[in-house]
């Protein structure tokens, strides 16, 4: 069992950044990759980007490459996402989730890969 819980969303400007984390309880954190989603209102949960378990890879979705980053730190049981030049069409519920070995490229962006699930943290961009 792994508990995640988000946090740093909020109200931004336009342009602005954020900086969301999840803290992951267990022992077992730096056995999966993370993930982080989002989800808008009247739509499908999309991949927003992932980390391997050591930090060594990333893989982003297209419309974030180049304005994200994720990170993670395992001494902390915590992923972040570090969120630059954001856009209205950012707006969204922003979760992390854990996938469980296999790694296949493929799995990174299908939330049914996913085993557990934060309640998610609420990002609004304001143009």
């Amino acid at each position: 069992q792994v508990n995640l819980v988000e946090s740093g969303g909020g109200l931004v400007q336009a342009g602005g950044s954020l900086r969301l984390s999840c803290a992951a309880s267990g022992r077992t954190f730096s056995s999966y990759d993370m993930g982080w989603f989002r989800q808008a209102p009247g739509k499908e949960r999309e991949f927003v980007a992932a980390v391997s378990t050591n930090g060594g890879r990333t893989y982003y979705a297209d419309s974030v490459k180049g304005r994200f980053t994720i990170s993670r730190d395992n001494a902390k049981n915590t992923v972040y996402l570090q969120m630059n030049s954001l856009k209205p069409e950012d707006t969204a519920v922003y979760y992390c989730a854990t996938l469980p070995a296999p790694y296949y490229s493929s799995y990174y962006a299908d939330p049914k890969r996913y085993s557990y699930w934060g309640q998610g943290t609420q990002v609004t961009v304001s143009s």
